[in-house]
C-alpha cells in the first residue's frame, strides 16, 4: 500500500478543500410561464426557452385510481 512521505501541512490541506465548497443552483425565470425552473432545463409545465417542447400529463390521484 501507498505511504505518504511526509504529513500535509493546514495549508495544503486547505487549498485542497477550496474547490469542494458547493454553489446555489442557478434559477431563471420561464418567459411563457413565469415559472422558476434551473438554467438550461425544462420547466415543470414542459417549457424551455419560451417554447412548450414536451406534453406534460395530468397527474394521476390514487384515491381515484383504487376505486
Amino acid at each position: 500500500m501507498a505511504v505518504q512521505k511526509s504529513r500535509k501541512t493546514p495549508s495544503r490541506r486547505g487549498m485542497r478543500r477550496s474547490h469542494d465548497s458547493l454553489s446555489a443552483a442557478v434559477l431563471s425565470e420561464e418567459h411563457a410561464t413565469g415559472e422558476i425552473h434551473r438554467r438550461h432545463h425544462v420547466s415543470a409545465e414542459g417549457f424551455y426557452r419560451g417554447r412548450q417542447v414536451i406534453e406534460v400529463a395530468e397527474e394521476i390521484d390514487p384515491e381515484q385510481d383504487q376505486e
